[in-house]
């Protein structure tokens, strides 16, 4: 099992950053790629970012350019810096690790981001 928790929520005013952190324990040697996903109220949980072991990245439409995922394989580590934060970026966001050869999804708790107007 692949245990993930993230850190860096909160509150912040529009155009403003955050930096989220994800930190994963248990059976590492499973991890592929990692990523975010969020989830607004009332939607369904959408792709942020995605990363491979390798350091390949890419990013959903609406946070191109504002945001950079990051990931310290010797830290066991996945980063989130986002900048420009708009209102439609409030949601929970979800840390994501995928095993490939077992076929798996792991989750995080999931930590609230809200960007007031």
């Amino acid at each position: 099992q692949v245990q993930l928790v993230e850190s860096g929520g909160g509150l912040v005013q529009a155009g403003g950053s955050l930096r989220l952190s994800c930190v994963a324990s248990g059976s590492i040697a499973r991890i592929d790629a990692m990523g975010w996903y969020r989830q607004a109220p009332g939607k369904q949980r959408e792709l942020v970012a995605r990363i491979t072991s390798g350091g390949s990245a890419n990013y959903g439409d609406s946070v191109k350019g504002r945001f950079t995922i990051s990931r310290d394989n010797a830290q066991n580590a996945m980063y989130l810096q986002m900048n420009s934060l708009k209102p439609e970026d409030t949601a929970v966001y979800y840390c994501n690790a995928r095993s490939v050869t077992y076929s798996q999804d792991y989750w995080g708790q999931g930590t609230q981001v809200t960007v007031s107007s």
